[in-house]
């Protein structure tokens, strides 16, 4: 991330649960009182992810909770988001979704220049033995920095 991007939320379990291949930055199509939930962090995406229909990436189980300042003019808190891609990026991740084990997945959400942006993966699940892999190898990280800290001191 560069200058003037602001985190709002990141899917850390998605890099747990699956292995990204590519990722793409992308606009999202957001109402004025989604927008202002946005800002205050109250979205919720643990089960989040995209499909392509008709040439368009819709994003699917991202939460935007509803703005308790806004008139009877609010958002539906459960619809679907729109994404705003190039049309041979569409066109590219569309083949790769095709494949079998692949899929769209936002791995964070962040502010750029004032504007929302999702960072959407295009992921392949892991298995457990990929899991517990990981795991081990940022046990051994933790471990091995532990020991460099303690022989400084």
């Amino acid at each position: 991330m560069g200058e003037g991007v602001r985190i709002i939320a990141v899917n850390r379990k998605a890099r747990f649960d699956y292995a990204v291949d590519d990722r793409y930055e992308c606009g999202i199509e957001l109402l004025g009182t989604e927008v202002k939930s946005f800002r205050d962090g109250k979205i919720s995406f643990p089960d989040a992810w995209a499909e392509v229909v008709h040439g368009e990436v819709w994003l699917r189980s991202l939460r935007i909770a509803e703005n308790p300042f806004s008139s009877i003019f609010n958002h539906d808190p459960d619809r679907k988001k729109k994404l705003l891609l190039h049309r041979d990026e569409i066109k590219r991740i569309a083949r790769r979704v095709d494949e079998k084990g692949y899929t769209l997945i936002p791995l964070s959400f962040y502010f750029k220049k004032g504007r929302v942006k999702v960072e959407l993966g295009l992921c392949k699940g892991k298995k457990n033995y990929d899991k517990r892999a990981d795991i081990r190898e940022r046990d051994i990280k933790r471990e091995v920095s532990r020991e460099f800290r303690n022989r400084l001191h």
